[in-house]
């Protein structure tokens, strides 16, 4: 029942501050809710009875349009033959399989096939720079529209494993190719087996690019060996890439008596120092006249 100022709902209990019917003659208690419930349910109920009723009425259907069945006549496929009376000549007709129709063969290819066995070489990208941990931090500026520079860092990388690396990259070509690389070879303190080493990376690196640009080590505070060494193999980078015509980049200066630009390990570059090494690498792609 409707308390003071409340209504309400006969079905579902709900209460509301407005009545719910407005018809005098029609006043059951119910809310509009409730009302529209009980019109879809009925309308349900009408479409559940009329889908039996096709149902039922389907079923029959199918029932008379089986063979055999009572009520309908069926048309047997061939005509039954009479039996032949004395005297008369009677032709029978030859029965005979219907003919076999043969599917002409299917030919599959697959319209990728080319590419898989033939690979079209890649356009040729932008500048590649790869070497050792020294190039981790290296960032190159490209101008407007040019393809993107692409650095490969490979921490602890000798000589072998840059030419490795290279290798896997032989279907592409690129503008310029810098290498980095040395610092981790002279710890096996043989300085033939070094130079050859990276003769053989320079010449995998000329696969990908007719410029090659060999960057030199920078000198790190780690003994006077490893310095002394570091040195000579800088000298004969330097001779090597020149007497060969290949670019080099002499970071020895550069770095030379500036203990700001080394980390407190004394062999990797600080921030300053990767972005003097990076402005060393473009200022050498720049000047170079190949370079357009």
């Amino acid at each position: 029942m409707a308390t003071a100022g409340f209504f309400s709902c006969s079905e579902c209990g709900m209460f509301s501050l407005d009545p719910f019917s407005t018809d005098s003659h029609n006043d059951s208690g119910v809310c509009s809710k409730c009302k529209l419930v009980n019109c879809l349910v009925e309308k349900v109920d009408k479409l559940e009875l009329r889908i039996r009723g096709l149902i039922r009425d389907r079923q029959q259907g199918s029932l008379l349009a089986a063979p055999g069945t009572p009520g309908r006549a069926s048309t047997p496929s061939t005509p039954a033959l009479e039996p032949p009376q004395q005297g008369e000549w009677v032709t029978s007709r030859r029965h005979t399989s219907p003919p076999v129709h043969h599917a002409p063969p299917v030919h599959v290819s697959n319209r990728f096939a080319p590419l898989s066995e033939a690979p079209a070489e890649e356009p040729v990208k932008g500048t590649l720079v790869i070497g050792d941990s020294i190039v981790r931090h290296v960032k190159l500026a490209t101008p407007l529209g040019a393809p993107a520079a692409r650095v490969i860092c490979l921490p602890g990388a000798r000589a072998p494993d840059i030419s490795g690396n290279l290798r896997l990259l032989a279907n592409r070509r690129y503008s310029r190719v810098v290498i980095h690389v040395g610092a981790n070879d002279i710890r096996l303190r043989q300085s033939e087996v070094t130079k050859a080493n990276i003769k053989e990376v320079v010449k995998q690196a000329q696969t990908l690019s007719e410029e090659v640009i060999c960057s030199g080590p920078i000198p790190m505070r780690r003994g006077d060996e490893a310095y002394s060494r570091r040195s000579s193999l800088n000298r004969w980078m330097s001779k090597w890439c020149t007497d060969n015509h290949v670019g080099f980049i002499d970071n020895w200066l550069m770095f030379e008596g500036k203990p700001g630009l080394l980390g407190r390990d004394g062999v990797h570059p600080t921030r300053d120092g990767a972005a003097l090494l990076s402005c060393s690498i473009a200022h050498s792609l720049l000047v170079n006249p190949m370079n357009i």
